[in-house]
Parts: C-alpha cells; sequence; structure tokens
C-alpha cells in the first residue's frame, strides 16, 4: 500500500508544536484554575477549562501524527486524520457549550470577579505565545496535509482569543468596574467555536482536502 507521504520534516515540526502546546496547557490549567477558585472568577476557571479540554484533543493528535511518523500507508492515517478531526470537532462544541453556560451563568447571577494579577499575566502571556504556536501547527499542517492538525490549531488560536477577553474581562472590571466584559466577550465566540464543531464533526472539509493532499504534499 502507498505510504502517507507527509514530509518529515514538517512532521517532526508538528509533533513538537503539539507536545509544546500539552505541556504548556497543563501548566495554564493548573495556573488558570487556581487563580480562578481564589478570586471566584468564572472567566479564570472558563480559561482553565479551556486548557483541559485542548490538552486532550492535542493528545489524541500526537496518536494521529506518530502513526505516519511510523511509516503507516496513507490509508490508514486518513481514516486517523478523521477520526482526530471529528474528535477536535467534538471538543469545540464541548467548548462552546461550557462558555455558553458559564457566560449566561455570570450574567444572570451578576457575579463579580475580584482582580487577579496572576490571571492578567497568564492571559498576557497565553496572548503572545499561542498565536505563534498555532500559526507554526497551521503551517506543519499544510505541508503535511493534516485537517486533523489544522483543525487542533485553529483551536489553539480559540485559546488566544479566550486569553484576549480573559485579559479584556478581568482588566475592565479592574479599571473600570465593567463585570460584565468577561462574558459577554466570550458569548461572542460562540457562533466561530459552533462552526469549527460542525465542520470538525461532519467531516466534510477532510473529505475535501484528503483528495487533493497527495499532490499537494508530494509537490513540496
Amino acid at each position: 500500500m502507498e505510504k502517507a507521504q507527509g514530509s518529515p520534516y514538517w512532521l517532526r515540526v508538528g509533533i513538537t508544536l503539539v507536545v509544546t502546546t500539552m505541556l504548556y496547557n497543563v501548566v495554564e490549567a493548573v495556573i488558570a484554575l487556581w487563580a480562578g477558585v481564589e478570586a471566584a472568577s468564572i472567566a479564570l476557571i472558563e480559561f482553565g477549562s479551556n486548557s483541559v479540554i485542548e490538552l486532550v484533543a492535542a493528545s489524541v493528535l500526537i496518536w494521529r501524527l506518530r502513526l505516519e511518523a511510523r511509516g503507516a500507508d496513507s490509508e490508514r492515517v486518513a481514516r486517523a486524520d478523521l477520526v482526530v478531526h471529528r474528535f477536535v470537532g467534538l471538543s469545540f462544541m464541548a467548548l462552546a457549550l461550557y462558555v455558553l453556560i458559564q457566560s449566561v451563568w455570570m450574567l444572570w447571577h451578576q457575579e463579580v470577579p475580584r482582580a487577579s494579577t496572576i490571571g492578567m499575566l497568564l492571559a498576557t502571556a497565553s496572548l503572545i505565545i499561542m498565536p505563534l504556536v498555532s500559526f507554526g501547527k497551521l503551517r506543519a499542517a499544510t505541508e503535511v496535509g493534516s485537517r486533523a492538525l489544522r483543525a487542533e490549531a485553529k483551536e489553539t488560536l480559540a485559546c488566544s482569543y479566550l486569553s484576549f477577553t480573559l485579559l479584556l474581562g478581568l482588566g475592565a472590571n479592574a479599571a473600570l468596574s465593567w463585570w460584565w466584559a468577561d462574558p459577554v466577550a466570550a458569548l461572542l465566540m460562540i457562533p466561530w467555536l459552533v462552526k469549527e464543531g460542525l465542520e470538525g464533526l461532519s467531516g466534510k472539509e477532510h473529505d475535501a482536502e484528503s483528495r487533493v493532499a497527495p499532490a499537494s504534499v508530494s509537490s513540496s
């Protein structure tokens, strides 16, 4: 059977970036959840929970990338890619549901988080680091021909958006007493999360890209 033709170099880059994301998410989740409990901040707890979801998605994606790295045939890699793509799509939907529930809860009860310097520093660090990691994953996904890696890279971008909304919400609350800024901003990302989740679960874009991936990869 035909071997998968992804670039070995970019395959290694993809694996390295996913592992790096996993390690960062462990640290991010622990700090965010701890700071969220200390500050009674739903936004911070939401942020930490997102890190856990992304950690699970990245763990499954590692299985798919290592499968290709071991020289699995292209058909088996394509099946694995579709499985992971749908799993990442499911995690997008779970994240959207979580954001919706937590944001509505916060608005309904008008819960105001206490100022959290640690939370703001963490959000700033993630806002700088995560887009860089995501762009690297997108490049690797293009070179390898992996829709699953591209979907997971977009989930990393979702983490960047959450970092922005978290920083905006905590900052606006601390400086202007706008307690509602964080949940409102978080709600604005739900349509994008649902769109990506539905695409992942349907696998339609994966099927379309899998028909053209071999030609684009082999030319690299």
